[in-house]
């Protein structure tokens, strides 16, 4: 199963919101899915756009989940994807 964490539509005509959700690859963009990770409002205020759970988020990146690229810059803007590396010592 080839999972894609990706942004499904709720809302009304002209006040769409998204939530980020885990979905099978073939499914279609409102149709099925797996697991919720959050929100996204892009109406909201800038510190209010965007709301993930950050530790269900690497755990399905850790299981193989590949995430948009919308959805890659989403996540990474909440913080998902912190550098872990330690900097050089001269």
């Amino acid at each position: 199963m080839a999972t894609r964490i990706r942004l499904r539509r709720v809302g009304r005509k002209g006040l769409s919101m998204y939530r980020i959700v885990v979905a099978e690859k073939e499914s279609p963009r409102d149709g099925r899915f797996v697991d919720i990770l959050g929100t996204y409002n892009p109406r909201a205020e800038e510190q209010e756009q965007v709301k993930v759970d950050a530790e269900k988020a690497r755990e399905w990146i850790g299981k193989g989940a590949t995430p948009s690229l919308t959805v890659a810059s989403l996540l990474r803007k909440a913080g998902v994807f912190k550098q872990t590396q330690t900097p050089a010592s001269a």
